[in-house]
């Protein structure tokens, strides 16, 4: 047992290290803050997505800012465009997959609004096909991305890139990076 004891401690270290590098993102994750808290003050609401994980990430994020972080306060508008599901299934059976976030950002994201793309690859598809239409649709995007930020970094207009390989280690630092993002929010909002 003491091998797994060992393998253990060394998942805890290797966590540790990658949320302590991502510590050098402080200047791109204020920037998101700003942007996210003008939005609100402008009365405009966010809206988040990803695939697999990040859209449990996405339903996360949405209900801190609807619900409360750590304290009590007006409620904020967030919508994860991952609840869904026969919006989802609709529009993956007669579109495709690569439609699932740019149909809904066409009908949903209006001038102002912040839209939050997660991927932990930095290349998925429809996360960047939701981006691309949030955009035209004159929303401002953040990318909560992984890897070198992929194909998405090029979209967004703030690429927050958790630069690492391991899916796992990356997901951990976005909660990381979407609590302290929470946090500030709301203490500014309140």
């Amino acid at each position: 047992m003491k091998n797994m004891k060992d393998s253990i401690e060394k998942s805890f270290l290797n966590s540790a290290e990658e949320i302590k590098k991502a510590a050098s993102l402080s200047e791109v994750i204020e920037n998101a803050i700003t942007e996210i808290i003008n939005c609100i003050e402008r009365g405009k609401k966010i809206i988040i997505f990803g695939n697999g994980g990040s859209a449990a990430d996405a339903q996360h994020i949405a209900a801190e800012f609807i619900s409360k972080f750590k304290k009590n306060r007006r409620s904020l508008p967030a919508i994860a465009l991952t609840t869904d599901t026969s919006i989802l299934t609709s529009i993956g059976n007669d579109f495709s997959f690569d439609c699932i976030f740019s149909r809904q950002c066409e009908s949903l994201v209006v001038e102002g609004d912040i839209v939050i793309g997660i991927s932990t690859s930095g290349n998925s598809i429809n996360v960047k096909n939701g981006i691309i239409k949030s955009k035209e649709r004159k929303a401002k995007t953040i990318g909560l991305l992984g890897n070198n930020g992929g194909i998405i970094k090029e979209y967004v207009d703030i690429p927050i890139i958790v630069d690492c390989s391991s899916t796992s280690n990356i997901q951990e630092v976005h909660r990381v990076i979407y609590h302290i993002i929470c946090e500030y929010v709301e203490s500014k909002t309140t």
